[in-house]
């Protein structure tokens, strides 16, 4: 009896002593060497770098601190001198950018401006502390402050007031508000007092952040286990802040040229007879597009690496087919490989010992589409090196793109248990800490694979799962969204908050994966899809069928007009393309970047209207309103279709089904090409570069490369500035940098809101030719009245010149 007591007692003071909540306490020790300061507290530990003039680096834990190791940072500390200095009271780091203030008694982390502005600072008296294994830092929350990004989480464009969790969620049909959902990147930018800030906590494991939900007093990031390690960022702009992380996390490569066009997809084209139907009416309704993607139903019993042989009787045939025609394939693949016996995946999978085990080494077996499955484990090289390999018959099959799905890991039940073991690159970790890492590992074997294998082509991938980095290797997607308005205006929002945080190259489910959307929503949704870097029509198994022409002529005209006009843009939208993998800056971004301070693009009514590149708003809207406001932030814009000119403010706009609000900033160069079917066909050999007068000035770097394989890495690309000076009149189209010659042997400019008659070419004068343009045609009155309605075309000027080697000025006052 005496005995129990004891341990009773023993028991009970440990659990006490585990729910205290423990902080550093004051620094009792100090080195620094050189970009670094090491500090020991009475209760913990911490290092504090410099990795460069605006990111500076806290790592903090109770024991000494482990190696160190990310999957989402890439970059290395620059080498520099920051002036370290201390007294009996505090540490001071400055560099060219920023403060850092480290207290010492107690132990606290403060950001300044260089003029002595706060950033951000501890809360005094709570700072970071711990409860058991959760680590949880918190931060005064500044008088206004806003807070964004977060990538792929639900709710407004600023967080403030709510919390959020990340821990990658299979959310089938999820909520307007539902958090959390499928990827992880725990990575938000304050902005406060004409001030921004970016904060990346890179902790692998189950994450929280509050943003003042249930308190007034403080914003904070915790995780259940792990280092307190996270990267503060300064920048006067958001764009810099953007630039700041993916150098820290990567930028992406350049996506092939075709993965930019239309893509049709359904859950689930098959057979081959199906597939090619689809195909073959696109072409005949004349809808540009260069993507088929095959969902589950294209493998033998839901089993990866496999082909249905009675669906599928000749993938490679069909895929060869598909690309004379002008489409490439894309397939799903899930993590899941089926336990059955013979099964040329799972035996070899064995053989090669790269499933995920329990810790007492047996494999972990888990329930997906095929039945019990076994899972790679794909944080390990010899797991890697095993996907690739699989991936190849893939690439053998013609196939061009990998649709990584299911990789949360995803599992019925939804509840994979803490207890399995994953390599993490031969450290060895648990579920709790590999859980959310996963997709991204996946995608990363993914991408390697079929770029090993494609042979010098560049592959397509797709996820739906990922970490902080994700983009250094593929796409993402919303994931399961639903065929209603709100879905598609939180796609634009959780769009908008990928871009803010790495991710330039995101997509949604166009007219929406669960349930039977109405015309107008399709509409309304093509209309939109036609200005997103990914643009995929998707539909769920046992939905009405949703292709273009499902929904009656009206709506085929319409979804025709905007992918038309798609194509249209491929200069503007792979040049934006380019922008991301040299800078990280978004190609569809919400106005936040643009006008941080200005408090109406935070406005519910405005929130969702985004940029695409520097130059074109797009303001999407509920398809049952009639009358709604938008908002026109800055300087001058005008209208898309008929050019007429609007000052900046609110306005309030008559909606119909037809066209979707689109406005073209004032000073923007907008190159445009000939419309094609497909990006496999040449357009012709003229770019229209659209230039609308303006008071801003502005630069624009035109991009081109082969838009196929990775020769541009070697230089292999045409590149050439163009800048609109307003206050001389000119037009600059410097001296290309080019490796290759352009695709195109002239350029036509197309000149909006020019009223001169003349121009000065290089000092020679030149005649305007008076024109027209039309961004979409008209769709036809489908009623017994008449035929079409009328053309709504912009009144331009028009100039065409050599594309030559030369810097051409073109004088336009």
């Amino acid at each position: 009896m005496i005995g129990r007591m004891l341990s009773l007692c023993l028991l009970i003071t440990a659990t006490t002593a585990a729910q205290q909540v423990v902080t550093p306490g004051n620094v009792t020790g100090v080195n620094i060497n050189g970009q670094t300061i090491r500090i020991t507290t009475a209760h913990a530990k911490a290092e504090i770098t410099a990795w460069s003039h605006n990111v500076v680096r806290v790592r903090m834990d109770r024991q000494e601190l482990g190696k160190d190791f990310s999957y989402a940072v890439v970059a290395t500390p620059e080498k520099f001198a920051p002036v370290i200095t201390q007294n009996e009271n505090e540490i001071r780091l400055e560099t060219d950018s920023l403060v850092a203030r480290i207290g010492k008694k107690p132990f606290s982390v403060s950001f300044l401006t260089k003029s002595g502005e706060v950033l951000q600072a501890d809360e005094p008296g709570l700072g970071t502390s711990w409860i058991g294994e959760e680590v949880t830092a918190y931060k005064t929350m500044q008088d206004g402050e806003r807070f964004l990004g977060l990538g792929e989480k639900t709710g407004n464009l600023d967080r403030r007031g709510s919390s959020y969790t990340n821990w990658n969620t299979d959310a089938f049909g999820y909520t307007v508000n539902q958090d959390p959902i499928y990827a992880t990147i725990p990575f938000y930018i304050g902005v406060h007092h004409g001030k921004s800030y970016g904060l990346f906590f890179d902790n692998s494991f189950r994450t929280n952040f509050n943003f003042g939900a249930s308190n007034n007093r403080f914003a904070s990031f915790s995780a259940n286990s792990g280092e307190m390690n996270y990267y503060f960022i300064h920048h006067p702009e958001v764009a810099g802040i953007i630039a700041a992380y993916t150098w820290l996390t990567g930028r992406m490569p350049m996506p092939p040229m075709w993965s930019l066009g239309y893509q049709q997809n359904r859950y689930s084209y098959y057979p081959e007879a199906e597939v090619m139907r689809i195909a073959q009416t696109l072409r005949e309704k004349q809808i540009p597009a260069d993507g088929i993607t095959l969902d589950i139903h294209y493998m033998d019993a839901y089993k990866l690496f496999t082909w249905n042989k009675q669906r599928f009787p000749d993938p490679a045939g069909m895929n060869a087919r598909l690309r004379k025609m002008g489409f490439r394939t894309t397939v799903i693949v899930d993590p899941g490989i089926k336990t059955e016996a013979n099964y040329h995946a799972y035996e070899s999978g064995k053989k090669a010992d790269i499933f995920i085990k329990y810790s007492d080494g047996q494999y972990y077996t888990g329930q997906v589409w095929p039945g019990w499955c076994h899972f790679p484990d794909f944080t390990g090289a010899k797991g890697r090196s095993w996907w690739k390999d699989q991936v190849k018959g893939y690439v053998d099959a013609g196939v061009d793109g990998l649709w990584n799905d299911m990789n949360e890991i995803a599992t019925w039940g939804q509840n994979m248990p803490d207890n399995v073991l994953f390599d993490f690159e031969g450290r060895t970790a648990t579920h709790r800490e590999a859980h959310n890492v996963y997709g991204s590992a996946m995608v990363r074997a993914s991408y390697e694979g079929a770029r090993a294998a494609m042979q010098g082509r560049r592959p397509f991938i797709l996820t739906r799962a990922g970490y902080a980095g994700l983009q250094r290797y593929t796409a993402i997607w919303t994931g399961d969204n639903r065929a209603e308005d709100d879905h598609m205006l939180l796609g634009v929002r959780l769009m908008n908050s990928l871009g803010l945080s790495g991710v330039a190259f995101s997509g949604m489910d166009i007219g929406g994966f669960t349930g039977n959307g109405s015309p107008a929503l399709y509409a309304r949704w093509i209309q939109l899809g036609a200005f997103l870097p990914y643009c995929r029509s998707h539909t769920g198994i046992n939905t009405k069928s949703a292709e273009p022409w499902a929904f009656g002529e009206e709506v085929l005209e319409i979804a025709r007009n905007y992918i038309n006009l798609r194509y249209r843009l491929l200069p503007y939208l792979y040049s934006g393309f380019h922008e991301a993998s040299a800078t990280g800056m978004p190609i569809m971004r919400t106005l936040a970047i643009g006008y941080t301070h200005d408090p109406l693009v935070y406005d519910p009514r405005f929130q969702n209207q985004f940029l695409l590149g520097d130059g074109i708003l797009v303001a999407p809207f509920d398809s049952k309103q009639t009358y709604a406001p938008v908002y026109l932030p800055g300087g001058a814009w005008y209208n898309l279709y008929n050019d007429a000119k609007e000052t900046p403010g609110e306005k309030m706009l008559t909606l119909g089904m037809h066209t979707l609000p689109v406005y073209i900033r004032e000073s923007s160069i907008i190159p445009m090409q000939s419309l094609v079917q497909s990006t496999a066909e040449k357009p012709t050999d003229t770019l229209f570069l659209h230039v609308y007068k303006g008071a801003r000035s502005h630069r624009f770097e035109y991009y081109e490369d082969d838009g196929e394989t990775f020769a541009y890495e070697k230089g292999a690309s045409f590149r050439r500035v163009i800048r609109y000076e307003p206050a001389e009149g000119n037009l600059v189209l410097e001296q290309p940098q080019n490796g290759v010659p352009s695709h195109f042997r002239q350029i036509q400019l197309v000149l909006h809101g020019f009223g001169n008659s003349t121009a000065k070419v290089n000092g020679t004068e030149r005649n305007l030719v008076a024109g027209e343009w039309v961004a979409v045609q008209p769709v036809s009155r489908f009623d017994p009245q008449g035929v079409a309605n009328p053309v709504v075309k912009c009144a331009v000027k028009t100039l065409t010149l050599p594309n030559n080697d030369q810097s051409i000025t073109v004088n336009v006052e």
